[in-house]
C-alpha cells in the first residue's frame, strides 16, 4: 500500500489535467497513488485517464461519477481512499518534483497521533507564496486558529485517511452542487491539531476572471448548503464576530431558499434574531449583484 494518495476531482478540465499527470510524472518519490475522480465530465478525460493508466509508473485510479460538485466528489475519493495520508491537487494545478518526498519524508519525521496532519504552501506560477508563511514559533496549530491569528491564504491541507474518515460526509443536497470543504475541517479541528510546514506542496493557477461574480451565483444556487456550512460555522467558531457573521450569512441562504423554519432549525436562536435585518440586506445584495450579471436561473 502507497503512503501517499492524491486525489484530483475534476469536471471537464482534460487540458489542464494534463500538467498535474505531468507533474506527478516528475516526481522524485513514487509513494504515491493518484485517484482522479471524474465528476461527471462530458470532454475526453476518461480517454486520456485510461491511457495514462497504461504508461504511468504509479498508479492511477479513475472513478466516474453523475455531477454532484466538488463536495461530492470528495465524499467519493475519501470512500476509496486507504492510503495512510492524503492531499487535494485541483485539476488545474500541479506539484513542484519533490513535493511527495517532501509530505512523506515530514510526515515520518514527526507523525503523531494528536495531529490530524499537516498543512503546507501554495505557491503562485511566478514563485511567489499565497498569503503568509506560518510564523517560525507556530509548529503546530488548527486551521480555524491559523486564519484566527491573522493568517491568510490558501494553504496545502495533507490529512491523516483514518482522521478524515471519522468525520460525517458532506450532504447532498437535490438541485444544489455545493458545499464548503472547510465543514469537515472545522470538524476535525475540535478535536485535532496540524503540523506546519513552510514549503510549497502545490502550484496554483487561479481563474481570475468572473471570480467574484461566481461567488454570488455560489450563493444563490446553492442556499441550503451554504445554510448547512454555516449552522456547523456559527457553533464551531472560536469569536464572537464570526459566528455573528455566519449567522447574518445563515438568515440570506435561508431567505434564497424559502425556509421559513430556519430560526427554529438555527443553533443560534437568540443570535440568529439579531442578524435577521443584516442578513435581509445581504439577502438583497446578493440578489441584486445576480440580476446585474445576468446569472440568476430559475431554479
Amino acid at each position: 500500500m502507497k503512503t501517499l494518495t492524491i486525489f484530483t476531482p475534476t469536471y471537464n478540465r482534460a487540458h489542464t489535467l494534463v500538467r498535474t499527470y505531468n507533474s506527478l510524472c516528475s516526481q522524485t518519490c513514487k509513494d504515491f497513488e493518484w485517484l482522479i475522480i471524474d465528476d461527471g465530465s462530458t470532454d475526453n478525460t476518461a480517454e486520456i485517464v485510461n491511457q495514462w493508466i497504461k504508461e504511468a509508473d504509479f498508479r492511477i485510479r479513475y472513478i466516474y461519477q453523475c455531477n454532484q460538485g466538488m463536495h461530492g466528489a470528495h465524499n467519493t475519493a475519501y470512500r476509496n481512499i486507504t492510503s495512510e495520508l492524503n492531499a487535494c491537487i485541483d485539476s488545474d494545478d500541479y506539484m513542484p518534483t519533490d513535493a511527495v518526498e517532501s509530505i512523506i519524508s515530514f510526515w515520518n519525521k514527526n507523525k503523531n497521533d494528536k495531529y490530524a496532519g499537516f498543512i503546507g504552501l501554495d505557491q503562485r506560477e511566478d514563485g511567489s507564496i499565497i498569503g503568509s508563511r506560518f510564523p517560525s514559533n507556530m509548529q503546530e496549530t488548527t486551521l480555524m486558529g491559523f486564519y484566527a491569528k491573522g493568517g491568510t491564504g490558501d494553504k496545502k491541507l495533507v490529512y491523516r485517511t483514518d482522521v478524515i474518515k471519522k468525520y460525517p460526509e458532506y450532504p447532498l443536497f437535490e438541485g444544489e452542487r455545493y458545499v464548503g470543504l472547510a465543514y469537515k475541517y472545522m470538524l476535525i479541528d475540535q478535536d485535532y491539531t496540524m503540523l506546519t510546514l513552510n514549503k510549497p506542496l502545490v502550484i496554483v493557477e487561479y481563474q481570475e476572471d468572473g471570480s467574484s461574480n461566481l461567488m454570488w451565483k455560489q450563493y444563490w444556487n446553492n442556499p441550503q448548503g451554504f445554510a448547512f456550512f454555516r449552522k456547523t460555522e456559527m457553533v464551531v467558531s472560536p469569536t464572537f464576530k464570526r459566528k455573528f457573521i455566519s449567522c447574518v450569512h445563515y438568515v440570506s441562504s435561508s431567505l434564497i431558499s424559502k425556509n421559513k423554519k430556519f430560526i427554529k432549525e438555527s443553533p443560534k436562536k437568540l443570535l440568529t434574531i439579531f442578524a435577521i435585518i443584516p442578513g435581509i440586506i445581504l439577502y438583497n445584495i446578493i440578489k441584486n449583484k445576480v440580476k446585474n450579471n445576468q446569472l440568476l436561473f430559475t431554479k
